[in-house]
């Protein structure tokens, strides 16, 4: 089955989805929704994607918000945000969706992304979430600040949701930090976007998040091809050098 057919056949699906599928239950998804999500990874081109050339690559720059750090201990994703880059142009194709816990939100993660329990209570649930997400990004590269973050828990749910490992080829923006700026040891995305005098707007808010990472990735993926660096290829022999 071929990615657009794939998910053309999603979307039927999903139009026909039983109302009570479970957010978090493994045994609620059905054998279509399972073997939708697996042919989807077998649709992935993982290795094709490190010999695009840079100037052409494209890619979904994403950001999850979360109840915690630890998705092995119950913690959970409740947002989505991601924009498509082509090449070091941001464009305006962007995704958003907040995601159904079935749960609260601790009051800590509400001060801090402004998303309260009432807000998701309407929202998708996380299979739901998750497919309309891949929707979105296809077979695209996947780039993150820090990934360590988005990839545990995009593992964590793909599993749980569609018993299917996560994989997507996640690029770390660091990759081309380290080639363009090894001497600088910051690490938060608001200390990058200062350095690069990127006004940080919409701070820990999933879409806010991920369109600053994606000014800073165009901006140092623009560095990395001055250095040289003609694929993605190229990038990680750099830091396997360093």
């Amino acid at each position: 089955m071929g990615v657009e057919s794939f998910f053309q056949y999603m979307r039927d699906l999903y139009g026909k989805r039983n109302s009570n599928v479970n957010n978090q239950g493994s045994g609620a998804l059905n054998s279509q929704q399972y073997a939708f999500m697996r042919q989807l990874q077998k649709d992935l081109k993982i290795e094709i994607a490190s010999q695009l050339v840079l100037k052409d690559i494209e890619t979904v720059v994403f950001d999850i918000e979360t109840t915690g750090f630890f998705p092995d201990k119950g913690d959970q994703i409740i947002s989505i945000g991601a924009v498509k880059v082509k090449g070091c142009t941001v464009t305006t194709e962007e995704f958003y969706t907040l995601v159904n816990t079935n749960g609260p939100i601790p009051e800590e993660i509400s001060l801090l992304t402004g998303i309260r329990s009432e807000d998701i209570k309407s929202a998708p649930l996380l299979s739901e979430a998750l497919v309309k997400f891949f929707e979105f990004a296809k077979n695209d590269t996947l780039v993150a600040h820090h990934s360590s973050h988005e990839k545990n828990f995009m593992q964590t749910a793909c599993w749980k949701q569609f018993k299917t490992p996560f994989k997507h080829r996640i690029v770390d923006t660091s990759f081309l930090f380290k080639i363009v700026e090894p001497n600088t040891t910051i690490f938060s995305l608001e200390d990058w976007c200062s350095i690069n005098d990127i006004p940080i707007t919409n701070r820990h808010h999933a879409l806010g998040d991920a369109r600053l990472t994606a000014l800073l990735w165009t901006r140092y993926l623009e560095k990395a091809q001055d250095l040289g660096c003609v694929t993605l290829q190229d990038i990680y022999e750099r830091l396997a050098r360093r």
